[in-house]
């Protein structure tokens, strides 16, 4: 396995955890509800999927599965700008954390595209 590829899954891997830790400290309020369970789903599927592209069965099914890794990275990406939206008027919001997340999931975003364009044409 390539370095990079190691790297990617310690990421994608840290990612969902850091989401999850994230969430965790969210105030018990209804606004967050949704968001706090739709996150958790997507941002630990983003790693648990990029593992099991690793072990595709062929081309397709890595491209497959990497398109999967892209779609919960945008889903995460925009739950957590909704979060970010709605907890505007909360202090106890560690805001820091929330922009490091986004930061890493528009990262993402770019990373898992260039990944399935180079995946499609290599086809």
């Amino acid at each position: 396995m390539k370095e990079e590829t190691k790297k990617l899954l310690k990421r994608t891997f840290n990612f969902g955890v850091n989401c999850l830790l994230f969430l965790n400290n969210l105030p018990n309020q209804e606004k967050f509800r949704v968001p706090k369970y739709q996150l958790a789903k997507s941002s630990t599927s983003i790693g648990s999927n990029y593992e099991e592209a690793q072990a595709g069965e062929s081309k397709k099914d890595f491209i497959h599965k990497i398109g999967i890794v892209l779609k919960e990275t945008r889903e995460s990406n925009f739950w957590l700008r909704v979060i970010e939206v709605v907890s505007k008027e909360d202090k106890n919001i560690d805001t820091i954390t929330l922009k490091k997340l986004i930061t890493e999931s528009v990262e993402f975003k770019k990373i898992f595209t260039t990944i399935k364009i180079n995946s499609q044409k290599n086809d």
